[in-house]
């Protein structure tokens, strides 16, 4: 029986290989992405929804216009804006169907996942590749010892928070001055 402080251990290790092995050009290829467009929306399902969530809600501590799809206050999507997927293997079908309905908008989309040539692959402008298990067992994943996909979840989370502190340093933001984006109706 394993104890707390060995699943720490696995799990710290896992996502340490899982994002030493994300390519920098790819992730620099996502940042030029967010900064030139007007708008950022997520989809992703499941646990991979809410770690697309935390990456848009960070994305609007640095001032940058993002929405959650399905969410009611979510606006249009134009051809000015990114739509970021995340989805391990690039064929979940809601994440899919939404990227292609923002697609024939004329937005660009990101997708963050494992499978380089999933059904999102020819609807993507940008692509990051986080190289772990997926549902697909394909070859060159990295395997987890964890419960289904959560070494993906847990990378995509600290992926969208690297690469939104990646963007305050880039911008010379003071973590003090990021507060006023914070919600204050706690």
């Amino acid at each position: 029986m394993g104890d707390f402080q060995e699943s720490c251990e696995l799990i710290l290790s896992e996502v340490r290989s899982a994002l030493a092995a994300v390519d920098p050009a790819q992730v620099e290829a996502l940042i030029e992405a967010l900064t030139s467009v007007d708008q950022v929306f997520v989809i992703g399902v499941g646990r991979v929804m809410l770690s697309v969530q935390a990456f848009a809600k960070r994305l609007c501590h640095l001032g940058i216009r993002a929405h959650v799809v399905g969410d009611i206050t979510e606006p249009a999507i134009t051809e000015r804006d990114l739509l970021v997927v995340g989805s391990g293997s690039g064929e979940s079908v809601v994440p899919v169907a939404i990227a292609r309905v923002a697609h024939r908008h004329g937005a660009r989309i990101a997708h963050i996942g494992s499978n380089p040539e999933s059904t999102l692959a020819p609807l993507t402008s940008v692509f990051v590749r986080v190289p772990v298990q997926t549902k697909l067992s394909l070859r060159g994943e990295i395997a987890s010892q964890q419960i289904m996909s959560s070494l993906f979840e847990q990378a995509l989370y600290l992926l969208g928070d690297a690469v939104c502190l990646t963007l305050a340093r880039r911008r010379n933001l003071e973590p003090k001055a990021l507060w006023r984006f914070h919600a204050n109706l706690e």
